[in-house]
């Protein structure tokens, strides 16, 4: 073969193997397969978490501290929540790629028209209560007629609301009829006054911290928000639609990286505390309660019998529950469809078994 005949020949192989990859590209395929470690300006993703820096989001801490997002060739930058942060807008407004928020809010989003998908479940269970001392005589939710009861708004009142349907009381948080339902900040200070007869409580959080304040557990009623059946699905990751389609590939880095870093937040709550008191404001916080933190989310993240590359996937059956409750308790106004997908957190899955 001559030269000329020869270069014909290799540009010929090129362009076929070019016109391959582009078909690839522009399919819809769901078994794309990203390369474990990459090379490369690395990809950015801002992450948008639902509270300040706390135990709550300690997998995501040890994924960076551990190197496993660098790993995968990314830049993530962790961004604390509070009072006045709506995870959602972050998301939908472009400041954040990645949010951290309860599915109540998701599926409540969607119901409005926007957005929003669930790639990532990272707590496989409510972890909300409603507690009151035993001296308010609240022995079951139909004692709370007539009571001062504290609760979250901001998209945190879903299951609360969901419980009053059940025992048919008024679910509204203004002007309820039934009850005087008050707006609850993220302490506990007015009910350690007597100001709430029932305060809203994260099993990991606010309880702890009541009982921290001298306060023991047997001075106090609890109802579980699971226990009655009103339990919704919490802590998730979530993007856009479009992020979804147009930037799959390192979503599944993004996600096998979180993956190992909650797999080691369970495993060594030690490390857990450590990443998160390099990023806690010590002024609102202590390194005792962020240990009590670690083992409570523990058991949301990894419950018994969760096998580890389970962690993150979103239990179908849990999902439909907590679907079905929005619907039925009025949260959403139309069934939810479309609302989460398992194949970019299988897929990551996949990638850290390898």
């Amino acid at each position: 073969m001559d030269m000329r005949k020869r270069i014909g020949f290799v540009l010929a192989i090129a362009m076929l193997s070019s016109l391959v990859l582009a078909a690839c590209d522009s399919g819809t395929s769901t078994t794309t397969q990203p390369t474990a470690v990459r090379s490369g300006t690395p990809d950015k993703v801002k992450l948008q978490l639902k509270w300040l820096h706390q135990a709550q989001f300690a997998g995501f801490y040890l994924a960076q501290d551990k190197g496993y997002y660098t790993a995968q060739n990314l830049e993530v930058e962790i961004l604390p929540g509070g009072p006045d942060v709506v995870p959602s807008q972050k998301v939908l407004t472009g400041a954040a790629d990645v949010g951290v928020d309860w599915v109540g809010s998701l599926l409540a989003n969607r119901d409005k028209g926007q957005p929003l998908v669930d790639i990532g479940q990272f707590y496989q269970s409510s972890g909300l209560y409603l507690i009151s001392k035993k001296s308010a005589g609240i022995n079951s939710p139909a004692d709370l007629k007539g009571k001062k009861v504290g609760v979250w708004t901001g998209g945190n009142e879903f299951e609360f609301r969901a419980l009053m349907d059940k025992y048919k009381f008024d679910n509204s948080i203004d002007n309820n009829k039934d009850m005087t339902i008050i707006k609850q900040g993220f302490e506990m200070n007015t009910f350690l006054n007597g100001q709430l007869d029932a305060a809203s409580a994260m099993v990991y959080n606010e309880y702890p911290v009541v009982l921290e304040a001298g306060v023991k557990p047997e001075e106090l009623n609890i109802i579980s928000y699971n226990d009655e059946g009103v339990g919704m699905l919490e802590d998730h990751v979530f993007v856009t639609e479009d992020t979804l389609k147009n930037k799959r590939d390192v979503l599944i880095r993004f996600l096998a990286a979180s993956q190992k870093g909650w797999q080691d937040a369970v495993t060594d709550q030690t490390a857990a505390v450590d990443a998160t008191m390099k990023r806690a404001d010590p002024a609102t916080t202590n390194r005792e309660h962020q240990v009590t933190m670690a083992k409570e989310v523990a058991k949301l993240v990894m419950p018994s019998g969760l096998a580890a590359d389970k962690v993150g996937v979103i239990d179908e059956a849990k999902f439909k529950t907590t679907a079905d409750i929005a619907l039925k308790f009025n949260v959403i106004s139309k069934a939810a469809e479309n609302a989460y997908t398992n194949e970019l957190i299988n897929e990551a899955a996949k990638m850290n078994a390898k």
